[in-house]
């Protein structure tokens, strides 16, 4: 078994699938023509999104993100946090904490995507060589 893609409700599956683009360099694989749903590539997972709406006919009642009580996060690694920081705030991601060198040695910074997503953008996990 694999995992194959994650998938987030949202109000406007254009764009928020825009606002990753433009924040996180992510690239569309396709927008279904009724605007319902949509995935980006990320490597061999892959992020969709859902509206609302279509989840609501389907009888599913999705609830809302919180940002002050996520209970999950997104996570995009990068070698230079601080410059893709700046480009997700440019892009319209609301910061929650500048950019922050980890003790075990991981720098990091969080935004909240425009749908209230918590989003961590990370260097890559320095871990310890085995000895």
């Amino acid at each position: 078994m694999i995992f194959r893609y994650a998938i987030l409700y949202v109000e406007d599956v254009a764009a928020t699938l825009d606002f990753y683009e433009r924040s996180f360099a992510l690239q569309r694989r396709f927008l279904h023509e009724s605007g319902d749903y949509g995935e980006l590539s990320t490597g061999e997972t892959k992020l969709a999104f859902s509206s609302i709406a279509l989840m609501q006919q389907l009888g599913k009642a999705p609830g809302r993100p919180n940002p002050e009580a996520p209970v999950f996060e997104l996570a995009f690694e990068t070698q230079d946090v601080r410059a893709a920081l700046a480009r997700a705030v440019e892009a319209g991601a609301a910061p929650v904490q500048d950019v922050r060198e980890e003790p075990w040695g991981q720098t990091t910074a969080y935004v909240r995507d425009p749908n209230g997503y918590l989003i961590e953008i990370c260097s890559p996990v320095q871990l310890p060589s085995a000895g």
